[in-house]
């Protein structure tokens, strides 16, 4: 019974490093791949336009209100102003104030929403040519260097050039 179970443990382990040896492993290094795709930089070119033109919005509401604030300290030395009117033009400043925090918030969110938009289909259109590089080629798993993952590789399990040609570069 002893040399059946045995025979069991060895047969399983010879069954698993046979499927081991038999799986192909492949890499890419998908931030060089990703940076020499034409989209790539037509996408950048389109979400630093986008960024500037927030920027420049938040900017001009940033102007505004310095111009309003000195304008109101202003009327103040003056003595120009009553107390009230001095509270109710300092709500006033306040509430803009309020209003550029909350512009600028949306606009690092919309930012991240506008990457996403631009990206995601580039990222897609680099897993599908991956996944058919895989498939095509019988690799079991492809790693990606470029994320620090790989430890160690043989050049001739690069994959990058196949997943290249995949995407007609």
């Amino acid at each position: 019974m002893k040399s059946i179970k045995i025979t069991l443990v060895l047969a399983v382990a010879l069954l698993f490093t046979v499927t081991i040896s038999a799986q192909k492993f492949g890499y890419i290094n998908s931030a060089e791949l990703f940076q020499q795709i034409p989209e790539v930089k037509e996408a950048q070119a389109n979400l630093e336009t986008y960024q500037t033109q927030l920027q420049k919005k938040g900017q001009e509401m940033l102007t505004a209100y310095q111009t309003e604030y000195q304008a109101l300290g202003q009327k103040q030395q003056q003595g120009e102003l009553s107390p009230k009117a001095l509270e109710v033009e300092g709500q006033k400043l306040k509430t803009k104030e309020v209003e550029i925090g909350k512009f600028q918030q949306e606009s690092e969110q919309k930012i991240v929403q506008k990457n996403e938009t631009l990206f995601k289909p580039i990222r897609d259109k680099i897993q599908t040519a991956i996944d058919a590089v895989a498939k095509e080629n019988g690799y079991a798993y492809i790693f990606d260097y470029s994320v620090g993952v790989l430890i160690y590789a043989d050049d001739k399990t690069d994959v990058t050039g196949l997943v290249k040609a995949k995407l007609g570069m």
